[in-house]
């Protein structure tokens, strides 16, 4: 059985390569995300060839292998599912559940994350609007092609958010306060407004909101 460690690198490894449209990943771009020293990801990488799952060539990057893409996928799924889980059945806030399921997602069974899948309707997006894996498959299916950064809705349009780029808990937390939530529709004001920001209506409620903060946020057209 892979270790905590092993999980951790491959879904790592496959994050950063999904962000840069299937580009390797570089050994200080692992560094960086895992918190560690590049010479720990040297290391960990020759451990993740012996186990063929990974490759890294020099001045290229590391890839994964299809079994290094399969266990990525695996633990994403787990971590994915057990984030939603949490939200719905203890009522756990979106940015509360990101570092439960951190420490979930490696004891957990498949048998149990099945049942789990089941409980919740076999889902087909996180709290944070990511989705969630289907065997070998991750796909953006439930967001529309006219997906786009709210920094991006032309002033007038309507808008619904339908993902989250930035899930730190501080950023979830300051979404919250200001009533953004995924689903939440709203309309552009004025783009920008002025200082870096944008002027965004929710309801009753008029907010500005800055343009770096409206570019880590997803939405689709209402």
């Amino acid at each position: 059985m892979p270790s905590l460690t092993v999980e951790n690198y491959v879904k790592t490894i496959f994050q950063i390569s999904s962000d840069q449209d299937g580009k390797p990943a570089s050994t200080g771009q692992i560094a960086a995300a895992l918190g560690v020293l590049p010479g720990t990801v040297t290391s960990m990488l020759k451990t993740l060839d012996a186990a063929r799952l990974a490759t890294h060539k020099p001045y290229e990057g590391v890839s994964l292998t299809r079994a290094g893409r399969m266990l990525a996928l695996r633990m994403i799924r787990r971590h994915r599912l057990i984030e939603l889980f949490l939200l719905r059945t203890l009522d756990m806030t979106w940015d509360e559940v990101h570092d439960e399921a951190e420490h979930m997602e490696h004891a957990v069974s498949d048998l149990l994350i099945d049942r789990i899948d089941a409980f919740l309707g076999h889902p087909e997006v996180d709290p944070h609007g990511d989705p969630i894996p289907r065997g070998e498959t991750m796909t953006m299916q439930t967001i529309a092609a006219e997906a786009r950064s709210l920094a991006a809705v032309a002033e007038g349009s309507r808008f619904r958010l339908a993902r989250v780029l930035d899930q730190s808990s501080e950023f979830l937390r300051y979404l919250t306060e200001s009533g953004l939530a995924l689903g939440t529709v709203g309309e552009v004001e004025r783009n920008p407004d002025g200082a870096g920001l944008m002027r965004i209506r929710l309801g009753r409620q008029s907010l500005s909101l800055a343009l770096d903060a409206a570019g880590k946020i997803v939405v689709t057209e209402a």
